[in-house]
């Protein structure tokens, strides 16, 4: 297939590109500046423009595209950098793709978990509504942005991401020195829960949600069990074989990081429901499996 992915530089976009890659499908790359090279196509999602000419004939469009949540602390002006850059880069791909002769059979649109904001101990599924504060409502604008594309016909998956397990980025890349230098431990009381997934199992569920054609709108993609930091903390010190004495308070969070820090602390319990309903087999479920994988 010809395949477009939008933040394709990620940690996710380069091991997405580097898989379909590897099994012969044909790439096309988004990028902000001029195109150099026959596999790019250059958009400007603040200005909502895109060489449309390049998404033709592509059978799916990937789109991963979005400042960090986590690259720095929330003060008002980045709060609307991760908004705008979610929700300008959606839509522009959406009206791209509708603009289309003929679109592509789906448009695979990064969305979060952070769509049900804080769970406590209750498991949610896709059915769940989403939660209350500036993440999910950032996460409900930006799966509506797709609008034009669903319109058009082309099946739309929004999947719906945990926290990504790997030493080569993410916030999880953080937490590894941390914890090799025996200075890893708890995050506040420790009960809440982490829903987490393998970069390995992300990009292979990615790449399910392309292929499967029943699979369309919200589809979590996280371990089929969410742990508590605590149980996290105790796997990360058990696979380093490094203690984990150091409790990391909650007042010490919320200076540090702001308003941030209330996600961190929240609580998340999402489960894959309709990823498992649909046949996907996870690679490693467990946590000390997906623990071992990052660090290979």
């Amino acid at each position: 297939m010809r395949i477009a992915v939008a933040g394709s530089s990620g940690l996710i976009g380069t091991a997405l590109t580097t898989s379909l890659r590897a099994d012969g499908h044909e790439v096309v790359r988004l990028v902000r500046r001029p195109a150099r090279d026959a596999d790019e196509v250059q958009w400007d999602p603040e200005e909502g423009r895109v060489e449309t000419a390049g998404l033709v004939g592509c059978s799916a469009v990937v789109n991963l595209a979005g400042a960090g949540i986590a690259d720095h602390r929330w003060t008002d002006a980045h709060k609307r950098r991760i908004r705008d850059s979610r929700i300008w880069g959606t839509a522009t791909l959406a009206e791209a793709l509708a603009s289309l002769d003929t679109p592509p059979d789906v448009f695979v649109n990064a969305s979060a978990i952070g769509f049900y904001g804080d769970t406590g101990d209750r498991a949610v599924d896709e059915s769940a509504p989403p939660g209350d504060g500036f993440l999910p409502s950032v996460c409900v604008e930006w799966e509506e942005a797709t609008a034009a594309a669903e319109e058009a016909g082309v099946r739309t998956v929004f999947p719906r991401t945990g926290l990504v397990v790997s030493a080569k980025g993410g916030a999880w890349a953080k937490l590894f020195p941390l914890f090799k230098a025996g200075l890893g431990g708890r995050i506040g009381d420790g009960r809440q829960y982490w829903s987490y997934i393998s970069l390995h199992d992300h990009v292979a569920a990615l790449r399910h949600l392309i292929d499967t054609e029943e699979l369309s709108g919200p589809v979590n993609l996280t371990a089929p069990r969410p742990l508590t930091n605590r149980e996290v903390t105790a796997a990360m010190g058990r696979v380093l074989r490094r203690p984990t004495p150091f409790p990391v308070p909650a007042a010490v969070l919320k200076v540090a990081l702001g308003e941030l820090a209330g996600d961190v602390l929240g609580s998340q319990r999402v489960v894959p429901a309709r990823l498992l309903e649909s046949g996907f087999t996870f690679r490693w479920p467990g946590i000390d499996d997906t623990l071992r994988a990052a660090l290979r």
